[in-house]
């Protein structure tokens, strides 16, 4: 298990990375061709927009191996070490049930976007509308193999992530 969760982060940050970098490129891309010859390419700023919200879904479950969350954490500091952990418990429980629905409900959403078109790229409405199912189903994971260490705190250290 302990090997598939290694390479579940290591792809999933592969993912991230990649999206960015691809939005990057298709922007600076489109910047370079409006500034430097006068002509940009129309389906760049929706490309980029879908990209994103792809990456920020995606990233949501690294987010929450590093403790990078939001989190309010006045109510556990306050509390006794016992009750602090169910409470713990108990947000393991609400995030999994919060991205669950959201992961049924996003599926619905992709269905019912599958048959329009959007306006610069002309591709299905579905396929941009899966970064909810798919980000939701790598956040799940991410939960079910992370939630003892979220739990007692201990959370992953990015190295690169320091500036």
């Amino acid at each position: 298990m302990a090997r598939f969760e290694r390479i579940f982060t290591a792809a999933n940050r592969a993912l991230v990375a990649g999206l960015l970098a691809a939005v990057f490129l298709i922007v600076f891309a489109n910047v370079v061709g409006r500034y430097g010859f006068g002509a940009s390419l129309a389906w760049v700023e929706e490309a980029a927009r879908h990209l994103m919200i792809l990456g920020a879904f995606s990233g949501a479950g690294l987010a929450l191996r590093e403790g990078r969350l939001v989190a309010i954490t006045v109510l556990p500091d306050h509390l006794s070490a016992q009750l602090a952990l169910l409470l713990r418990w108990i947000i393991v429980l609400v995030m999994f049930v919060f991205m669950a629905a959201l992961l049924w409900l996003g599926v619905q959403f992709v269905a019912f976007g599958w048959n329009k078109e959007t306006m610069s790229t002309g591709i299905s409405r579905g396929i941009p509308y899966l970064a909810i199912p798919v980000g939701c189903a790598i956040f799940l994971v991410h939960l079910m193999l992370f939630a003892r260490r979220f739990v007692a705190q201990r959370f992953e250290y990015d190295a690169g992530a320091e500036l």
